[in-house]
This record gives C-alpha cells, structure tokens and sequence, in this order.
C-alpha cells in the first residue's frame, strides 16, 4: 500500500510538472500574473485586505478560464504532493483518509472523536476544537491540505499540542502573531508538550488559505 501511495504521489507530481511547462504563456495570463501579483501586494500592506482577496479571487478565475490544464497540473501537484506527506507523518493504524472537492467540518460543535486523520480538498472549510474531542490514542496527527482553506482552530491545553501551518497565498493568525502575504509559515508547540501524555499533530498546507489558531 505505501509504495502504490508513493508512485501515486510521484506520477501525479511529475504530470502536473509536465502540463505546467507544456503550457504557453501568453498575454492573458502574464495580466491574471499581475492582479495576483497586486493582490498579494495589497494583503500584505494590510490596508485594504478585502480588495487584495477579492484581485487574488479575479486574477485565480482568470487563469480557471483559460488555463483550465494549468489548473489541473496544480491540482494534480497539490494531490501528489499529500500523498506523500501522508506516508511520512500519518501512522498506517486507525487512519481515517478523505480526498473531496469541496469539504466542510465541524468540529466545534458536539463531541468528536480524535484519531489520526487526513484529508485534501480542492475547497474546504474547517472548523476545529480540541476542547470537545475523544481521543482514542496517546498520539495522532491530523492533517489538512488542499488547494483553498478557511482553518479555524481552537487548542486546548488539556493536550500536548504541535502546529505546521503553511499558506502559499493569504495569512496565518495564532493568537497575537500574523503572517500575511506569501510564503507564509507558522509552527508552534505547547509549552507543556513534554509532560504530556496525549499528544497531537497538527500540520495545514494550502495554496491559498486563511488559518486562525486560538489557543485557550
């Protein structure tokens, strides 16, 4: 099973490479380049986020349109790319695997039960509260990656708790501490992560995304 996961992982990756450079890029796509490009400018600023989403969202359906290849190619990239992720970081026991187009979670509502979990979506929307989860190991490790994000999450200190966020285009929020932009990173660890004897794993990976980490 692994190493079908991990020729998935490197067939889909190179096939996204190779529609990626087979394709031109002309006029039309070097203009949806630009607003991104101005989009990215504009959240970083941090004076007018809401237009710097709403160019990265203009510039984005413009390369859809007429790119639609492109947009299989990252796809394709981003899908190999958690394969291979997953076979790193996901124990192969009581995993629970989800790949969607469009996915919406709530975790934030009622008791859950936590095990190790990881899910890729094209769009999704994730809302998490450690507070309400059972946990049935000592350690799991949940993760999340897709193309577009919205992570809400909310950490509980009843639980050692580690954190790998990364967003390629928009921010990251844990607590007082903003990331916003391109490029953006975040890792964190509880401070009583040691001492601890449930540990979880969180790592988020999106191309575009919007992650907000509360801790409590």
């Amino acid at each position: 099973m692994d190493r079908h996961r991990s020729l998935l992982a490197i067939g889909l990756i190179g096939l996204g490479i190779f529609i990626i450079f087979g394709q031109g890029l002309g006029f039309f796509t070097i203009v949806a380049i630009f607003i991104l490009g101005y989009g990215i400018y504009k959240i970083r600023l941090g004076d007018d986020v809401k237009i710097g989403y709403i160019l990265l969202a203009i510039g984005g359906g413009m390369i859809l349109l007429h790119h639609f290849m492109f947009v299989v190619a990252i796809v394709m990239i981003s899908l190999g790319l958690y394969y291979a992720k997953m076979k790193k970081v996901i124990p192969a026991r009581n995993h629970v695997q989800k790949q969607n187009v469009t996915s919406s979670i709530h975790w934030d509502r009622d008791p859950w039960t936590l095990r190790n979990t990881s899910m890729w979506h094209v769009l999704g929307e994730v809302n998490i509260d450690l507070s309400l989860a059972m946990v049935e190991d000592e350690n799991n490790v949940l993760m999340f990656q897709g193309i577009v994000g919205d992570i809400d999450l909310v950490v509980s200190e009843d639980y050692g708790v580690e954190v790998e966020a990364f967003v390629l285009f928009g921010q990251i929020d844990l607590d007082d501490e903003k990331e916003t932009g391109m490029l953006n990173r975040v890792y964190w660890k509880s401070p009583n992560y040691e001492q601890r004897d449930q540990k979880v794993k969180i790592i988020i990976s999106y191309l575009v995304g919007n992650v907000d980490i509360h801790l409590t």
